[in-house]
């Protein structure tokens, strides 16, 4: 069994914390978290622990100013990077709820050689990349909240149409973080679709 580690990774003077476990062998699934969140979110949830369980290596970190790494000008882009480089994470399956999937969204477009996959859960910043939408992996998993308050529901819809392949699973009945309110479901979405990205 795989135990989840604390880490500590210096980008350009930021002490970015990092949660890790595995080999690292298959891309593993790194996650970011929404703007209310952080990487321990994921440890609480059960997410990092079913995900090892299942045989997938996990990194989640958390971003400059959230959980455990302090207020920095250091770009998501270039942390994701720094980890990915650190770890010889040559391709990632990049899980990005809410603010954070604006980020991976966008990550994803300017490096689509490092994304195995690409998990969006009510993602922000549709509207303002849709004319781009298209060149996001086939590789995509989109998740929404039936009642999604935060992010439309029709972004999510809006996804599924513009990425060739993607797949899209609303969450009946749950709000913007639908993932908190029905983790069972959550959890068995993620490894199904884990499992086809590194098969």
């Amino acid at each position: 069994m795989n135990l989840i580690q604390n880490k500590t990774i210096d980008i350009n003077g930021c002490s970015i914390n990092l949660l890790i476990a595995g080999e690292f062998s298959s891309p593993p699934l790194l996650f970011l978290h929404g703007k209310a969140f952080q990487a321990e979110t994921w440890q609480e949830l059960g997410t990092l622990q079913t995900a090892i369980d299942a045989g997938f290596s996990i990194l989640a970190l958390d971003l400059p100013g959230f959980g455990k790494s302090p207020q920095a000008d250091t770009s998501p882009e270039v942390v994701i990077n720094t980890v990915m480089q650190d770890e010889n994470v040559e391709k990632a399956i990049i899980v990005g709820p809410s603010m954070s999937g604006k980020i991976g969204l966008e990550y994803s477009l300017k490096y689509p050689h490092k994304v195995a996959g690409l998990v969006l859960i009510g993602s922000v910043g549709v509207e303002e990349n849709r004319a781009q939408l298209h060149n996001l992996p086939s590789n995509t998993l989109i998740l929404w909240g039936e009642n999604d308050q935060i992010s439309d529901p029709a972004n999510g819809r809006l996804l599924k149409e513009k990425i060739e392949g993607s797949k899209l699973v609303v969450f009946q009945g749950a709000k913007h973080p639908c993932y908190l309110e029905q983790p069972e479901l959550w959890h068995q979405t993620l490894l199904n679709f884990a499992t086809t990205v590194v098969s």
